[in-house]
Order: C-alpha cells, then structure tokens, then sequence
C-alpha cells in the first residue's frame, strides 16, 4: 500500500474509474465515490493526501467538497474537474484554494502530472 492516499468523486462511474486505475498503476492507495455525500462522510474518517472532485454533482458539489476538505484538513490538495466550466466556477475554486482545475474530458496523464506536483509540495512541507 502507498504512503499517498487519494480520494476521487464523481457522478460518472467510468471517470472515477480510470483515474483509480491509473493512479494505483503509480501505487497510491485510491478510493472512488459516486457522490459529494459518501464521500465526506470518508473523508471525516480518514485523511487524504488529494482529493479530486467533480464540480457538478447533485447534492454536495464540488465547491462544498472542497470548502469542507480545507476546513478539515487545510495542507489536503484539492483537484476539480468538470465539463461545467467557466470563469467565474473557475475564480470561486481559486478562491477556496484549488490546486488544480481541469475541463473534462480530463486527460489522465495532466491529471497524473497534478496529483504528483501536489504529493511533492505535500513532500516538501512535511520535510522540514
């Protein structure tokens, strides 16, 4: 099992599996969810390292996904996804100290390249 845990939530099945698949290939430890709700019920249960989230899911979106992960866990790296983008979704997740916003379809190789820029800052801040 890795050291790096990640947390993936969208309402498409196949997304969250692909990033799971991919991820673990580099040897993190993944969890998928389906929903904002499961997922922060998880999250009050464990920590980690990235988050990633989609921004448009019935109930608990991404931007509460995101709020409450950095109210909980502040040095926990949040990546939004969504096929809903636009400026102003953009700027409020900046605002709420987003590591990384991506438009979908994502493309898991720019996904993989935030996921470790995240890891290695978590690195770095835990080193000294």
């Amino acid at each position: 099992m890795s050291q790096f845990s990640i947390m993936v939530i969208d309402d498409e099945k196949i997304v969250g599996s692909m990033a799971r698949l991919s991820l673990e290939k580099e040897g993190y430890d993944v969890e998928t969810f389906l929903d904002g709700e499961s997922a922060l019920k998880r999250i009050k249960e464990k920590f980690f390292h990235v988050v990633i989230t989609d921004f448009k899911m019935k109930g608990v979106d991404g931007l509460e996904v995101l709020r409450t992960v950095k109210r909980l866990y502040p040095e926990t790296a949040v990546i939004m996804i969504t096929a809903f983008a636009n400026l102003d979704v953009a700027i409020e997740a900046l605002r709420d100290d987003v590591h990384d916003f991506f438009p979908k379809p994502v493309k898991i190789k720019e996904l993989k390249a935030s996921v470790e820029r995240a890891l290695k800052k978590f690195k770095e801040s835990h080193e000294s």
